[in-house]
């Protein structure tokens, strides 16, 4: 087997929630999704405010990966990327990449309070505080999602959130998901396309934030993009793994000039400044308004900025002593690049607006991959819901479906098989000069970047879907 048939799986990553009353019919480029009383909330049980109950455990817990090697697949591949390489299914989790990014909208209340707020600055503080809130959920989250086959969908609505997403793999070599997100009322678009590229460096695995996510507040007229900070997951080989988010994100409102630099910060030799984020929100006069601090972790604040800056240098005349005593004490680790102990709490600065708080994650957590409740829901398969969904919807991937059910052999089975029939289709498609067509979203111009991306050309909640390929 030569490079160009190896099977990309993807070693990416990727929580307060409110609920949202008064979901109305608005004008979409679709239907809405679940119509007609005999598939109302596809049978699963309604709570007593009449929103839908969702699972909050997986079928079975997680099995160990102690037993498993990961050094005799990645050792030819320090500095390379990742992009052809097969990895074993022992460091999956049971989702496939396309409901990792879906977790973006777990906060999707942030953006709903964007859409409520009179002011441009305040707008980019929620705007701000979701960029974040869209990357915590990867905290501890080791396994890696399923990397989606070629014209493999997903699609989730969420009334109690308000809103309804559909994604595509819409390309392989090199791998690519595009998502499109809107609100039930008609008051924002979220969308973009992901391509993460990742490289192996001995000890960890990075993941480059490869994409531009845009989001359109309808309202206000307004629309903001920004990349994701890079991801990386370190002990690949030996040693407790561990996750660090780092690297700058410029958040910007094409519409008024306002933008937000948030630095994700590495967690530095003694670990100080592990999770922490910080940043500021400037007018298109590059006057700075506020700044923004926390941890991508736990929360993030909001304050004046010369308060926080007298607040910074007191604290720094402060820790100077006690910086020289940690480095005569520090000793490097040639075996394994032990996490930091985690630091305090963020410490909140007197005068203080708390933009976003994390939600606690469920006490089976830790056996369940470390989901939160959020991604515990993104495979459940409810009654009636096999009949509405699209047979390319993740859910119905047989491999994901194993694995989330404990039956592991099976799993390794069917995603070999998967990955085979991915190939043939693939090849037939050479043989015959054909070219692989995309359903839901075409490569067109992003009309606030210029830059080419994946666009949602309509029609997905239509439940139109003849003529989808038979990927599984």
């Amino acid at each position: 087997m030569n490079n160009e048939d190896e099977f990309y799986d993807a070693v990416t990553g990727l929580d307060s929630d409110e609920s949202y009353e008064g979901v109305s019919e608005a004008s979409f480029k679709d239907a809405l999704v679940f119509d007609g009383s005999s598939r109302k909330n596809n049978g699963s049980v309604p709570q007593e405010n009449g929103i839908k109950k969702h699972r909050t455990s997986l079928p079975a817990a997680m099995f160990s990966r102690t037993t498993v090697s990961i050094w005799s697949i990645l050792k030819k591949c320090i500095g390379l990327e990742l992009s052809k390489i097969t990895m074993p299914i022992a460091f999956n989790e049971p989702l496939s990449f396309l409901q990792r990014i879906t977790e973006y909208m777990d906060h999707t209340y942030l953006i709903n309070r964007a859409c409520s707020l009179p002011d441009s600055i305040e707008r980019m503080q929620a705007v701000a505080a979701f960029a974040v809130s869209a990357v915590a959920s990867q905290w501890d989250r080791t396994g890696k999602p399923f990397n989606p086959l070629l014209g493999e969908t997903y699609e989730l609505t969420r009334e109690d959130q308000g809103f309804r997403l559909v994604s595509e793999q819409v390309s392989h070599h090199p791998p690519v998901s595009a998502f499109h997100a809107e609100s039930l009322v008609g008051d924002f678009v979220f969308h973009g396309s992901i391509y993460p590229k990742l490289k192996f460096w001995g000890k960890s695995v990075e993941a480059e934030p490869k994409g531009t996510i845009t989001l359109e507040i309808l309202k206000h007229n307004e629309a903001y993009t920004w990349s994701n900070p890079y991801c990386c997951v370190h002990n690949i080989i030996l040693g407790k793994l561990w996750i660090e988010q780092y690297g700058t994100v410029e958040i910007l409102n094409h519409s008024t000039g306002d933008k937000c630099v948030l630095n994700f910060k590495p967690c530095g030799m003694f670990g100080k400044e592990l999770h922490k984020v910080e940043g500021y929100i400037q007018d298109k006069s590059k006057k700075k308004h506020c700044v923004i601090y926390g941890k991508w972790t736990e929360c993030m604040w909001s304050v004046d900025p010369q308060v926080y800056e007298a607040h910074k240098k007191s604290e720094r005349r402060g820790d100077n002593k006690k910086q020289k005593n940690e480095e005569q004490e520090g000793a490097e680790n040639d075996d394994a690049d032990d996490m930091p102990e985690v630091q305090e709490t963020v410490s909140v600065v007197p005068g203080s607006t708390l933009l976003w708080r994390i939600d606690s994650r469920p006490a089976h957590s830790a056996e369940m991959y470390n989901f939160t409740n959020f991604a515990m829901s993104l495979n459940e398969l409810e009654p009636g819901m096999e009949a509405n969904v699209a047979p390319t919807d993740c859910r119905l991937r047989p491999d994901i479906r194993a694995m989330e059910n404990g039956i592991m052999d099976e799993a390794s089975r069917e995603k070999e098989r998967l990955e085979e029939k991915q190939r043939a289709s693939r090849k037939e498609r050479a043989k015959n000069e054909e070219e692989w067509s995309t359903r839901w979203f075409q490569m067109g111009t992003n009309p606030y970047t210029n830059s080419q991306g994946w666009l949602y050309t309509g029609g997905y909640f239509n439940r139109n879907y003849q003529g989808l390929p038979d990927i599984y």
